[in-house]
C-alpha cells in the first residue's frame, strides 16, 4: 500500500514542467483580452469604429485557430519544449510590434504574430500535462491550467486597466513583449517533453510524419470530434467577445462604470471560468462521467446569458451574478479536451487538441467583429475623445448572438457520447 502511494505521487519536476507551460497559456490569455481596456484609445489612436476594432482584436484569433491543426503535429513533431521557447519568442515579437505600430498595418502584423505565438500555448501545455501525469490526473490539472490561463486574463481586465491610465496602452504592451522574453529562457531551460526514462518511440522522420497525418485524419474522420468542436466553440464564446473584448464599454454604457469599475465587473467572467473549469473537472473525474456535466453546464450558460439581456432594470449585483455564473459555466468546457483525450491515442493525441482548439478560438474571430459590425449598424453617431459611444440597447442586441451560440452549444452536449472517464486503447489508464 505505501508502495502505491509513493508510485501515485506526482514529482515536484511534473508541476515545475506544467507550471512554466501554464505560464505561457497565461501570458497568452492576457494578450487576448488586453484590447478589452483599450477600446477607447484603440478608436481614437487607429480612428476607427466598432467592426474595425473587433477585426484588430480578432487578428489574434484569426492566426490562433488557424494554426491549430499544424499546431498538434508540430508540437507532436519537435516537441514541446523546442516549439513553446519559439512560439513564446513570437509572441514577444509581436507585442512589441503592436506597440509601435503607428496605422493599422503594422497594428494588425502585430496581433496576428501575438496569436499564432500563443496559439502553441495551450495545446504544448496539454501535450506537457500527457506526458508528466496519470491519465486519471488529466481534467484536473487541465482546470488548473484554465484556471492559470484565466488569472492572466484577470490581469488583463482591472489591473491593466488601472496601468494603461498611467503609463499608456503602448507602454504596457512593450512590458509585455519584454517578460516574454524571460518567459522563453525559463521554458528553454526548465521544461523537458517527457520524464527522463519515459519510452520515446524510434522511427524514422519519414515515418513519424506519416503517423501524425494519419492520426490527423484519425481524428478529423470522427464524428465525436467535431460535436466536441462544437460544444467548446459555443460556450467559448461570451467569454471570447463579451469578456475579452466588448464587456468593459457595455458595463461603462449600462452602469456608468469608469473603465477600471467596468474591467473588474466584467472580469466576474473571468474568474468565473478561472473556479469553474478546475472545479468541474475534479467533479467529472470523481463521478466518472463528462456529458453530464457538460450539459448542466451548457444549461446554465444559456440561461444567465439570456436573463443578463432580456430582463429590464438589472442592479449592477445581479449583473455581478450572471456574469460570474456564465463564465462558471463556460468553464465546463474544459472537459472537451478530457473526452478527446479519451477518444484518442498515440500519435493522434496532440491533433485531437488542435481540432477542438482550433474550433473554439474560430468562435473569438467570429464573434468579435461580428458583434462590433452589428453594433456599427445600431451606432447614433455619438462621439468621444474620437471613439464611437453605442447605446446600451445596441450592446444587448448586439449581444443576443451569444445567447444563441451557447443555446447550439447546449443542444450539442447531447450528442456527445460518454467515455465514463476512460482512456482509450493505447493510452495507460495510470
Amino acid at each position: 500500500m505505501a508502495e502505491a502511494k509513493r508510485s501515485a505521487r506526482i514529482p515536484p519536476m511534473a508541476w515545475a514542467v506544467w507550471g512554466l507551460g501554464a505560464a505561457f497559456y497565461c501570458y497568452g490569455f492576457f494578450q487576448r483580452v488586453a484590447p478589452s481596456v483599450m477600446v477607447g484609445d484603440l478608436m481614437a489612436d487607429f480612428a476607427v469604429g466598432g467592426a474595425i476594432l473587433g477585426n484588430l482584436s480578432a487578428f489574434y484569433f484569426y492566426a490562433y485557430a488557424g494554426l491549430q491543426l499544424p499546431v498538434g503535429l508540430i508540437i507532436d513533431r519537435w516537441g514541446p519544449r523546442r516549439v513553446m521557447t519559439v512560439a513564446v519568442l513570437v509572441t514577444g515579437v509581436g507585442s512589441l510590434l503592436f506597440a509601435l505600430a503607428g496605422s493599422l498595418g503594422p497594428a494588425y502584423l502585430g496581433r496576428l504574430l501575438v496569436g499564432a505565438g500563443a496559439g502553441f500555448s495551450w495545446v504544448g501545455c496539454l501535450t506537457l500535462i500527457t506526458a508528466w501525469f496519470p491519465a486519471r490526473r488529466f481534467a484536473m490539472v487541465t482546470g488548473l491550467t484554465l484556471f492559470v490561463g484565466l488569472a492572466g486574463a484577470i490581469g488583463g481586465q482591472a489591473p491593466l486597466a488601472a496601468l494603461v491610465a498611467v503609463a499608456g496602452w503602448r507602454t504596457t504592451m512593450l512590458a509585455a513583449a519584454a517578460f516574454a522574453v524571460l518567459l522563453a529562457l525559463a521554458i528553454w531551460l526548465i521544461v523537458r517533453d517527457r520524464p527522463i526514462g519515459a519510452a520515446v518511440p524510434k522511427v524514422s522522420a519519414a515515418g513519424e510524419s506519416r503517423v501524425l497525418w494519419q492520426g490527423l485524419h484519425q481524428v478529423a474522420g470522427r464524428r465525436q470530434t467535431w460535436v466536441l468542436a462544437l460544444v467548446g466553440s459555443m460556450m467559448a464564446a461570451p467569454m471570447l467577445s463579451l469578456g475579452a473584448l466588448w464587456g468593459v464599454p457595455y458595463l461603462s454604457a449600462a452602469h456608468g462604470l469608469s473603465r477600471p469599475a467596468a474591467a473588474l465587473n466584467t472580469s466576474l467572467m473571468l474568474v468565473g471560468w478561472a473556479v469553474g473549469s478546475p472545479l468541474v473537472g475534479w467533479i467529472s473525474d470523481r463521478i466518472g462521467r463528462r456529458r453530464l456535466p457538460m450539459t448542466v453546464g451548457a444549461l446554465i450558460a444559456v440561461s444567465s446569458m439570456t436573463l443578463l439581456l432580456v430582463v429590464p432594470g438589472l442592479t449592477l449585483g445581479a449583473v455581478r451574478v450572471l456574469l460570474f455564473l456564465n463564465g462558471f459555466a463556460g468553464g465546463t468546457m474544459v472537459l472537451c479536451f478530457a473526452v478527446m483525450r479519451e477518444t484518442n491515442a498515440g500519435g493522434a493525441i496532440a491533433s485531437g487538441y488542435g481540432v477542438v482548439n482550433m474550433t473554439v478560438m474560430a468562435g473569438g474571430a467570429i464573434f468579435q467583429p461580428l458583434i462590433g459590425f452589428l453594433l456599427d449598424r445600431m451606432w447614433d453617431g455619438r462621439i468621444e475623445g474620437g471613439a464611437r459611444l453605442y447605446s446600451v440597447a445596441a450592446y444587448e442586441t448586439a449581444f443576443m448572438t451569444l445567447s444563441a451560440a451557447t443555446a447550439v452549444g447546449l443542444l450539442a452536449t447531447l450528442f456527445v457520447r460518454e467515455t465514463w472517464c476512460r482512456p482509450a486503447a493505447g493510452l495507460a489508464p495510470a
